[in-house]
């Protein structure tokens, strides 16, 4: 049961939440999200019954199948484009959240009108605190555990992010050059430069299974396509905002770094690593171009 004023919280949110073979995620997922009014699951072509397990343990969702595996960020600007509600709460799948902590979010957004993104504090499933925010992480590093009260930052990650969606509308939502990964850090960079406000909420804790979305029958594959779209979108990103010089470069720096890697894996031996330290060398490989 929850009180009234949670239940009017979380009435003013929709959760998005974007799979990809995650059916295992489901009925955790479920549990957590089973009595809110509002949820948007689109599915990303799985290959695994995730769609019709949606289908089954959340039946008051709507559900978006992509009609093919488009990445990340156009799969969430699908369901972003359908929210009618002020707030929308993007959920990867491996998170583990409850309806009050959905709630104290949304009570933070009123209590901080001028943010336009909005996270808790991330932790494993050990309880231990994650890396899910700092400053534009092309300026600073990264330090675990920071913030002790709420906290303006220039980066935090999307696997629990609250947005308003008035602020962000006129901005756009996700850039479709970004298949998987760094399509946050965009967002977020876009966010600053034009001085909204992106807040961390460091009491509000949700526990994120990080890379437990994704399971198939091949885990190598899966690293591997890990490898190649982080790498693909770590020159994009690089050569968005810094310039196609800048870009070329880090191709050739990574170029040379994943060919070293490729080695050094075969050597130790390590499959998963390697599977994944290929992948990066694919990617850089067959990048296009810059423009």
């Amino acid at each position: 049961m929850h009180h009234a004023d949670t239940d009017t919280l979380l009435d003013q949110v929709t959760v998005l939440v974007v799979t990809y073979n995650s059916r295992h995620c489901l009925p955790a997922l479920a549990r957590g999200l089973a009595g809110l009014p509002h949820v948007t699951v689109v599915d990303n072509a799985s290959q695994d019954g995730t769609a019709d397990a949606v289908r089954a343990s959340l039946p008051q969702a709507r559900l978006i199948v992509m009609p093919a595996n488009r990445g990340y960020g156009v799969a969430n600007n699908a369901g972003l484009e359908q929210v009618t509600t002020p707030f929308a709460l993007l959920l990867n799948p491996d998170c583990e959240v409850t309806p009050e902590a959905i709630a104290a979010l949304v009570r933070a957004g009123h209590d901080w009108p001028g943010a336009t993104l909005l996270v808790p504090q991330l932790v494993d499933g050990d309880g231990g605190l994650q890396v899910n925010y700092s400053w534009p992480r092309h300026a600073w590093k990264p330090r675990q555990g920071a913030a002790e009260g709420p906290l303006g930052v220039g980066y935090a990650c999307a696997a629990v992010m609250l947005i308003r969606m008035d602020a962000l509308r006129p901005l756009g939502f996700f850039d479709p050059l970004f298949f998987l990964y760094y399509e946050d850090e965009d967002l977020c960079l876009r966010v600053f430069q034009r001085q909204g406000q992106i807040l961390v909420l460091p009491d509000i804790r949700v526990t994120h299974l990080s890379r437990g979305s994704v399971r198939g029958p091949r885990p190598w594959r899966s690293e591997y396509w890990r490898g190649y779209h982080h790498a693909q979108s770590k020159i994009r990103y690089i050569g968005k905002h810094q310039g196609r010089a800048a870009g070329d470069r880090a191709r050739r720096r990574l170029m040379l770094s994943a060919g070293a890697n490729v080695l050094a894996r075969t050597l130790l031996i390590s499959p998963k690593h390697l599977a994944r330290a290929w992948g990066r060398l694919r990617g850089v490989w067959q990048l296009p171009p810059l423009a």
